[in-house]
């Protein structure tokens, strides 16, 4: 009974401190009261992997939830290995209030462990106003919503070098079609290569993977495909292969040929388009720009971006992004999770540099530059189509471990982009095993 005083009495305050009804007058001549503080001596732990910039753009969200609230607020940063961070504490049973978990795969496996508390009917409220069912389903598990996508990462675009284009004579693509039989055969044809892949990145290429198969097998198969309803074997799969290999299968396409390609990681490739200024393109999400700032390029300028062309029916957005959890089930850490759903949080978070949401109540003008402005409104008005990185929704195994599974073998296919079966069926038999277990 205690417990349960205590949870409605901070919702009811949490309710009025958030636009419910207005106080009662106060008597004539008499200074209105302070805003209650519903959480005041509340403290709350957050844990996400976020450093740097993007760790001081988060602390002006939590600053305002605070400000707002009157809870107090800890930032622990995980580093780049979630799993590393939480596994001990979870064991240990001292979990963080909430955790931003950096893939949706790791919403099943916790719940799975019941390290995850149900979200409270305040979340879920702010989850139906502001996201489409989509989002909702990647938090969720067993009929359960545990998570709600705070922050979005825009992998459908395909940055270039202006100076390189206007050399060449070469334009932006609407088309794969035009991609490859103009855009990138006229700068190969004035003699820069038009790619430079990160195919040390593993993640880089099923990015690539996933972006023309969105687009040309379309939405429902997608799903099926992330789900392992359908076959690698299946000749969707085939399809896309087939088109990725219309870069993979040209040396004078990629920048230092599959050797090259296999030797450069992540960000170097877009080192090698900006600074070294070696290559035309890069094939890789809104994080870009970091690097191609730091490589001395001016973003709108010499660096620019085109949406990822289409392969078919389909304008592919891919997302990926991080998901809020609660990780203890109280107040405090449910009032985080509904104030960082809510329209009032992500605006706030909209005007840091860096950050993109696929909150769709988020208004663009937030955004403190015209491309963000830009990818804001894509993922905006991409509504239904939109889908999140399949290799993030996939048992790690296959769709996440350097060296193995699905980055593995899309490797060895940009090495032999001749051998599409055989990627297919050594696909399929790793699939097959990675979601039996």
């Amino acid at each position: 009974m205690r417990r349960s005083a205590v949870l409605m009495i901070a919702a009811l305050a949490l309710t009025a401190a958030c636009g419910g009804e207005a106080a009662a007058p106060t008597p004539s001549g008499s200074a209105p009261a302070p805003a209650a503080k519903p959480l005041a001596g509340t403290k709350i732990e957050i844990a996400a992997k976020w450093t740097g910039d993007e760790q001081a753009s988060f602390e002006k969200v939590l600053a305002a939830f605070e400000a707002k609230t009157g809870a107090e607020v800890t930032y622990a940063s995980t580093g780049e290995d979630t799993g590393a961070y939480l596994g001990p504490r979870i064991e240990g049973g001292n979990p963080p209030d909430v955790a931003i978990l950096p893939q949706p795969g790791l919403v099943q496996q916790y719940a799975a462990q019941n390290a995850l508390k149900p979200l409270s009917q305040g979340v879920l409220a702010q989850i139906d106003q502001n996201y489409t069912p989509y989002w909702k389903e990647l938090g969720s598990a067993g009929g359960q919503v545990y998570g709600v996508l705070v922050k979005a990462a825009h992998k459908s675009l395909i940055w270039y070098r202006a100076p390189a284009f206007e050399d060449a004579g070469a334009a932006e693509a609407t088309t794969w079609d035009d991609l490859i039989g103009k855009t990138a055969q006229t700068l190969a044809d004035a003699g820069t290569p038009p790619f430079s892949l990160c195919g040390a990145s593993g993640w880089t290429l099923t990015d690539l993977f996933e972006n023309v198969y969105l687009s040309s097998a379309g939405p429902e198969n997608y799903d099926k495909l992330a789900k392992h309803e359908i076959p690698w074997t299946d000749p969707s799969v085939t399809t896309a292969l087939e088109k990725m290999a219309q870069i993979f299968g040209k040396p004078d396409f990629v920048l230092g040929g599959a050797s090259g390609a296999l030797q450069t990681d992540f960000p170097t490739c877009v080192t090698q388009v900006y600074g070294e200024k070696k290559a035309a393109m890069v094939i890789e999400a809104d994080f870009v720009a970091s690097s191609a700032t730091q490589s001395g390029a001016v973003i709108g300028e010499d660096a620019k971006a085109m949406p990822f062309p289409k392969a078919g029916d389909t304008a592919p957005v891919v997302l990926g992004g991080d998901v809020g959890v609660a990780m203890k089930d109280n107040a405090g850490a449910m009032a985080l999770l509904e104030f960082l759903a809510s329209k009032e949080g992500g605006d706030i978070w909209a005007k840091e540099p860096g950050y993109l949401s696929p909150n769709r109540n988020v208004s663009p003008d937030n955004y403190p530059s015209e491309l963000t402005k830009q990818l804001a409104q894509t993922i905006i008005s991409a509504g239904e189509a939109v889908r999140y990185d399949m290799s993030d929704l996939a048992p790690s195994a296959f769709g996440g471990t350097d060296g193995k599974g699905e980055w593995k073998h899309l490797q060895d296919f940009l090495r032999n982009p001749s051998d599409i079966k055989g990627t297919q069926e050594k696909l399929e038999a790793d699939a097959a095993k990675a979601f039996k277990e």
